[in-house]
C-alpha cells in the first residue's frame, strides 16, 4: 500500500514518464491524442491555472465533460494540486445540475461547450461558484480552458497530500431519489488498478483499451483511466453516446485489445440489423461487462455470434470499481463469479448475521478502495459503511465452491406463495426466450390482494401474435425456474425506463402501472 505521504497523480502520471513511457500515447479521442509526457506537462499546469482562478487546495471543481483528452488533464491536474474534481454525469437536467453544484459547493465548473447553455442556466446565482470554463473549440462568451491553460508557462509542484486525503468525488447513480456524493481517497485508484486491473483482468502495457462506459461513471473511470494508466497502456475515448455503429467504427479504426461496455449496449449490438455482418478485431482478447447484471442469454448470444465470451463484473460507486467478476478464462453465464483479489465478500441476513453457502443474503464488501463516505449524508454513511465493510444493497447466492450469483436488489425481492422471488431471476428466464429482447419484473397484487410477478417486455420483433406469445412466455418461465414464479401479467413496451448510466428504474414501472390502471395490477 502507498505510504502516508502520497499523491495519486504523481503515481499515475509522473511515474509513467519516469519509467520511460513519456512518448507513449496515453489517450486518443476523435480530434487529438496525448502522450504521457504531454499529459504530465499539461496536468502540472492545471494547478497554477486553478490558483489564478482563486481555487485553493481541498476546494472542489466540477467536471461535466464528454470523454475527451481534456478530461484526464483536468482530473489528474486537480488531484496533483490537492484540489478535488467532482465528476458529473453529462446527461442530466438543469435542475439536477443545480442540485449537484449546490450540494458539492464546487468553486468552478469545467463543461463541454455543447452543454454550456444548460450549465449556465443551472448555475445562475450559485453562491459558491466562481467560474464556468468552457472545454472545446466552439466559440462562447465563457472562459475557455485552451486559453487559460496556455497562459501558464510553468507547471506547479505537486501538493503535499496523504493517502487518506480525499482525491475525487463521484455521485451515486441511485435508481431513486437524488444522488449522493461519494468521496474517494488518493490511495483508492492504485488499489483498484492493482486488484481488478492487473490481477483479474490482466491489463498489459501494450493494451489498447476502449471503454464505451463513460469516465464520469465509476466503471468507466476504472477501465479507461486507473487500470490502463497504472500499466502505461493506451485508452481510446469516445465523446458521444455509443451505438452499435459507433462501437464497430472504433473497433475497426483503433483495433483495441480490451472492450468494456454495459449489458444494454452488448444487447443493442446483437439486435442491430445494420451491424449483423460486423466482426470483432482479431486483436480484441477480452470483452467485459458491468454496470448492471449481464443476462446469461446476452452472453450466450455474443459467444455464438462472435466466438468470444463476455466477462461479467460487479462494482459500485462506493467501492470505486470491480470487486467481483467471472474469471476471464472460465466464464460461467448466469453467475457473477469470484471475489477480485484484495477484496473480501460476505452474505448476511436481515439481522446482519453471516449466512451459510446455498442461501440468499445481502452482499457486503471489504476492500481498500471503499469510499470515505457520503458527503453531508451522515445517516446514510453510517448505514452503508459499517467499519471495514460496505453494504451493497444487493442480494446474492453463494455456492459451496465460492461462486456468487446475483439475485436482485434487497428492496426488489418479494414473496410469492410464501417463497422469496428475485425479479432478476424471472427476467433472465424471460430473456432466454428468443422473442424477448429485454424484460423487467415487479410485484403486483391480484384480485385477492396477493402478490404475484408482473412483467414488462421489449420484443425482439414487433411482428408477434401477442396473445399466443403471452401463453408461450408463461410456460417458458414455469419450465425454466419454477411454476410459482411465472408472471401473471405481461405487458409489451417499446423500452424500459433506465438511469443515464443504464440501470433499470423499477419504481417508474410501478408508477406507470398505477398511473394508467389506477392500481398496481
Amino acid at each position: 500500500m502507498p505510504l502516508r505521504d502520497y499523491n495519486a497523480a504523481v503515481d499515475f502520471v509522473d511515474r509513467n514518464v519516469a519509467e520511460g513511457r513519456g512518448d507513449k500515447t496515453a489517450f486518443i479521442d476523435p480530434s487529438r491524442r496525448i502522450c504521457y509526457d504531454e499529459l504530465s506537462d499539461a496536468a502540472a499546469r492545471v494547478g497554477p491555472m486553478l490558483a489564478r482562478l482563486g481555487i485553493e487546495q481541498e476546494s472542489r471543481i466540477a467536471l461535466i465533460l464528454q470523454d475527451i483528452v481534456e478530461f484526464p488533464i483536468l482530473f489528474w491536474g486537480a488531484i496533483r494540486a490537492g484540489i478535488v474534481p467532482v465528476l458529473l454525469n453529462t446527461r442530466l437536467t438543469a435542475d439536477q445540475y443545480r442540485y449537484l453544484l449546490e450540494d458539492s459547493r464546487s468553486k468552478a465548473v469545467f463543461v463541454s461547450t455543447n452543454l454550456l447553455p444548460l450549465i449556465e442556466e443551472a448555475a445562475a446565482d450559485l453562491p459558491h461558484l466562481r467560474s464556468i470554463i468552457a472545454v472545446g473549440d466552439e466559440p462562447s462568451s465563457a472562459l475557455n480552458l485552451r486559453d487559460i491553460l496556455a497562459a501558464e508557462n510553468e507547471g506547479g509542484a505537486p501538493a503535499s497530500t496523504c493517502a487518506d486525503d480525499v482525491a475525487y468525488w463521484q455521485y451515486s447513480s441511485g435508481t431513486t431519489g437524488m444522488p449522493k456524493g461519494v468521496m474517494h481517497v488518493h490511495s483508492s485508484p492504485r488499489f483498484m488498478a492493482q486488484s481488478a486491473g492487473q490481477r483479474r483482468i490482466g491489463y498489459r502495457e501494450d493494451d489498447v483499451v476502449f471503454s464505451a462506459a463513460k469516465l464520469f461513471f465509476a466503471y468507466g473511470l476504472g477501465n479507461a483511466m486507473f487500470c490502463s494508466m497504472w500499466v502505461g497502456a493506451t485508452s481510446v475515448l469516445y465523446p458521444e453516446r455509443p451505438t452499435a455503429e459507433s462501437v464497430f467504427h472504433v473497433l475497426q479504426v483503433h483495433q483495441p485489445t480490451l472492450l468494456f461496455a454495459v449489458p444494454t449496449l452488448y444487447a443493442a449490438i446483437l439486435a442491430d440489423q445494420n451491424s449483423k455482418d460486423e466482426r470483432l478485431p482479431e486483436r480484441l482478447r477480452l470483452c467485459v461487462s458491468a454496470g448492471e447484471p449481464l443476462p446469461a442469454q446476452v452472453g450466450l448470444n455474443w459467444r455464438s455470434r462472435f466466438g468470444r465470451d463476455i466477462v461479467n463484473g460487479v462494482g459500485s460507486t462506493e467501492m470505486g470499481h470491480l470487486f467481483l467478476t467471472n474469471l476471464p478464462n472460465a466464464v460461467e453465464y448466469g453467475t457473477s463469479g469470484f471475489p477480485v483479489e484484495g477484496y473480501r465478500l460476505k452474505l448476511v441476513d436481515e439481522q446482519g448475521r453471516d449466512i451459510a453457502d446455498d442461501a440468499i443474503g445481502e452482499l457486503l464488501v471489504n476492500g481498500g478502495s471503499a469510499a470515505a463516505g457520503y458527503w453531508n449524508q451522515r445517516d446514510k454513511s453510517r448505514t452503508t459503511f459499517i467499519g471495514e465493510w460496505t453494504r451493497t444493497g444487493d442480494k446474492y447466492h453463494r455456492r459451496a465452491d465460492g461462486v456468487y450469483t446475483y439475485r436482485g436488489r434487497s428492496d426488489d425481492m418479494f414473496k410469492v406463495s410464501g417463497i422469496w422471488v428475485s425479479p432478476f431471476e424471472i427476467e433472465e428466464a424471460l430473456m432466454s426466450h428468443a422473442k424477448i429482447a429485454e424484460a423487467a419484473v415487479i410485484p403486483a397484487e391480484d384480485l385477492d390482494g396477493l402478490i404475484k410477478p408482473k412483467a414488462f417486455v421489449v420484443l425482439a420483433s414487433r411482428e408477434e401474435n401477442i396473445s399466443v406469445l403471452f401463453d408461450e412466455l408463461k410456460e417458458h418461465v414455469k419450465r425454466s425456474i419454477g411454476p410459482w414464479k411465472y408472471p401473471r401479467w405481461i405487458r409489451v413496451v417499446d423500452e424500459l425506463p433506465k438511469t443515464s448510466s443504464g440501470k433499470l428504474q423499477r419504481y417508474m414501472l410501478r408508477e406507470m402501472v398505477v398511473d394508467q390502471n389506477g392500481s398496481a395490477h
